[in-house]
């Protein structure tokens, strides 16, 4: 069984698992045992959160050494006897670039074992760390308190400190990971089609480093088979205890359905003695809740569903993100969308804006703005052609537009009136099809991309789902890397997003 591609490595092996699952190879429920003990109670484990909060220390610690060395051994940077005053925004920032960092996802496992995938995100925390000492250090007007090659000195080297220091750990970390040592070895607790279910979605699921070693249940093996998804079933929950004991388990997975109270709780009683962490499954592929998994209505517990995507704070943020860039954007991009605007007027007749309806926030009826890239008489107000390669109703201005998507500029308009914001799932037409069906047609739950109201850009488009939606699989593709965006949503996820817009739009392969 493969839990994650992200890790590849394992302390038991996948045809090992597959060899005990065999009944002809290996008879005994004992002896399947015994084996899996062998391999697991000797295999020397390090703990991925120790890796990780190491490496935020050792990074913190590293930027704010390399600022202290440039600011002694350089003093021409530098005012004599003027070292010790810039010591405390040296250890603000080694505080500050972790904390930003983790945000970034840069803490995870998958960082490390890929870590050349990560330099953008890299760079993006660093630079905002230092866009922030600037306009600190520019609002308090202390500029002239601190050498401005000492910080430009420190950001080139910070910066390629940490590229070296990433390198050099992701060799430790991919060794490691290679090995198994990472993992987290976990058994399931009931088998059957619960099992078989929740193997399938952590196989298919991202960044888990659980690796699932067997399965126990008190059950016959007419209702519970001896292997599920190529995993033995070793035991019954009295001889789980045992086994745990002996084979260094760090999770206990209860696959049993939430229905079996009673048994539920028999089998609770008797694991809880345990010192490993036990998780109760509560997945099902027709329900699928929240990362929380359950808060409190008074004394009353609640399992977590859904939750409104946007509140309180998160919404102030939101809107002052968006009006602030926004009218940045506006003032920096004027002279762009003028010659723009003169292109299209003289180019072919008709008005320089097009305005189309599009579902906006909870489905209400925006109408968005563009400029205009078809002839004006063949224009598609509803959208109920998709655009296709060569498409005669664009011009020949109107193509470049498309490519580039400057054609999206005016709706920075709309960003400023509210009715969008800069990052979100991008606004359709009413009328737009995939496969010759509406799009909540073609796809469950596509009204739930409209929880939050939509943007210019988002994490659909830079990870390449921009352009034509021709087939039912790429519509469900864009629809889940915008559902991912509303479940996820932070700032720094927000301006990781516009950071990485302008190098998405150099892939205009689907873009017409």
């Amino acid at each position: 069984m493969r839990v994650n591609s992200e890790y590849t490595g394992r302390v038991v092996p996948a045809e090992f698992l597959e060899t005990l699952a065999d009944p002809k190879q290996v008879a005994t429920l004992d002896s399947k045992r015994e084996a899996l003990i062998d391999r697991l109670s000797t295999a020397p484990l390090v703990s991925a959160r120790v890796v990780m909060g190491f490496t935020r220390a050792m990074e913190g610690l590293l930027l704010a050494v390399t600022g202290t060395l440039i600011a002694v051994y350089h003093p021409g940077f530098i005012e004599e006897g003027n070292t010790a005053s810039y010591l405390p925004l040296i250890a603000a920032v080694g505080l500050a670039f972790p904390l930003l960092a983790q945000v970034f996802g840069l803490y995870t496992i998958p960082s490390f074992v890929r870590p050349v995938d990560h330099i953008a995100r890299l760079f993006t925390s660093w630079t905002l760390i230092f866009a922030a000492i600037t306009m600190a250090v520019f609002l308090s007007k202390s500029g002239d308190s601190y050498s401005r090659v000492w910080l430009a000195s420190w950001y080139a080297m910070g910066l390629a400190v940490l590229v070296i220091s990433r390198m050099v750990s992701a060799r430790f970390v991919h060794y490691w990971n290679r090995n198994g040592q990472l993992s987290r070895h976990a058994v399931l607790v009931g088998g059957g089609q619960p099992a078989e279910q929740l193997l399938e979605a952590l196989d298919g699921s991202q960044a888990t480093d659980v690796a699932v070693v067997g399965i126990f249940d008190d059950r016959d093996d007419l209702r519970s088979p001896p292997q599920v998804h190529n995993l033995p079933k070793l035991g019954t929950v009295s001889e789980l205890i045992d086994f745990v004991r002996r084979a260094r388990i760090d999770i206990l997975l209860v696959t049993l359905p939430l229905t079996a109270e009673d048994r539920l709780l028999q089998i609770l009683k008797r694991l809880w003695v345990l010192p490993v962490d036990i998780r109760l499954s509560a997945y099902t592929q027709k329900l699928h809740y929240r990362p929380r998994a359950y808060s409190y209505i008074g004394n009353v517990p609640f399992l977590d569903v859904f939750d409104k995507p946007l509140t309180d704070w998160g919404l102030v943020l939101k809107a002052i993100e968006d009006r602030v860039i926004a009218a940045l954007a506006l003032i920096l991009l004027s002279p762009v969308m003028l010659l723009v605007a003169l292109a299209i007027k003289f180019g072919s007749k008709g008005p320089v804006l097009f305005k189309q309806k599009r579902y906006g926030f909870n489905n209400e009826l925006i109408e968005v703005y563009k400029f205009r890239s078809m002839y004006h008489n063949m224009s598609d107000a509803d959208a109920a052609k998709l655009v296709t390669k060569g498409d005669p109703r664009v011009t020949p201005i109107g193509r470049f537009l498309r490519k580039s998507s400057l054609d999206e500029l005016p709706q920075i308009f709309n960003v400023l009136r509210g009715e969008l914001s800069l990052v979100g799932p991008r606004p359709h037409a009413t009328k737009a099809k995939a496969a010759d069906q509406l799009y909540n047609d073609v796809v469950d739950g596509y009204f739930a991309r409209h929880r939050v109201k939509p943007g210019i850009t988002g994490w659909a488009q830079i990870n390449g789902w921009r352009g034509e939606t021709d087939t039912a699989e790429k519509l469900q593709r864009r629809v889940e890397h915008d559902l991912y965006y509303i479940e996820n949503w932070s700032l720094a996820f927000d301006l990781y997003i516009l950071w990485c817009t302008p190098i998405s739009l150099l892939k205009t392969e689907s873009a017409y």
